[in-house]
């Protein structure tokens, strides 16, 4: 604990402190509730596309044994562009999937076979899902990130700072209350001496010469 000064100004400042982290330690907490509610529910919605990528993957190996009657076409499918928007969570800003936009490479539709153009729609589907979840992934680092700042603000203002300035406000209080006594006592004192000082002067004037 760092030394304070033990003067009603510290004592000023230590009250202002306690009050400042009494106000914004119930905004912190409601802020940690937030992230660790919205983070769980990125999660349930991240493990739901990966459910939907794998229930995908499931249908579309019943078409492998028709995929040995021929190549896929290199570069029948490509990314041209991943849209993405920005949001904002608890003052957080995360990225936020829009959508992909894919180009079908020059291969002869005539001459191809039909699975080609069916693997190519599952391919740009399974794409799109994992381009999805990548960017619920990156959401969930950034609030986690953040989360553990939150956590660790509200565990210094709860752990440390409140109880430390409490502390230091008894030990000015303290110690302000000790002085006062002793000036009073010192005061009382004085009085008694001058009280003394003046009664043996007035017996000495009023002895007989």
């Amino acid at each position: 604990m760092a030394k304070i000064k033990l003067t009603k100004n510290e004592l000023k400042n230590q009250k202002d402190a306690l009050k400042m982290y009494r106000r914004y330690l119930p905004t912190l907490t409601l802020k940690k509730q937030q992230l660790q509610a919205e983070i769980r529910g990125i999660e349930a919605e991240a493990e739901a596309v990966r459910r939907q990528k794998e229930e995908l993957e499931q249908d579309f190996s019943a078409w492998i044994s028709v995929f040995s009657e021929g190549a896929f076409p290199e570069g029948a499918v490509a990314v041209v562009e991943v849209r993405k928007g920005t949001g904002n969570i608890a003052g957080v800003e995360i990225p936020v999937f829009e959508g992909v936009d894919f180009r079908r490479g020059d291969y002869d539709l005539y001459a191809a076979p039909l699975w080609v153009d069916l693997a190519a729609d599952y391919l740009e589907r399974a794409i799109a899902l994992d381009l999805r979840a990548g960017v619920l992934e990156e959401q969930v680092r950034l609030l986690r990130a953040e989360l553990l700042s939150t956590a660790q603000r509200v565990n210094l203002f709860e752990k440390v700072k409140i109880p430390e300035t409490e502390e230091n406000i008894k030990k000015i209080s303290v110690y302000m209350s000790d002085q006062q006594v002793s000036a009073v006592v010192r005061s009382k004192i004085s009085k008694r001496k001058i009280a003394a000082q003046n009664a043996a002067a007035s017996g000495k004037e009023g002895a007989p010469a």
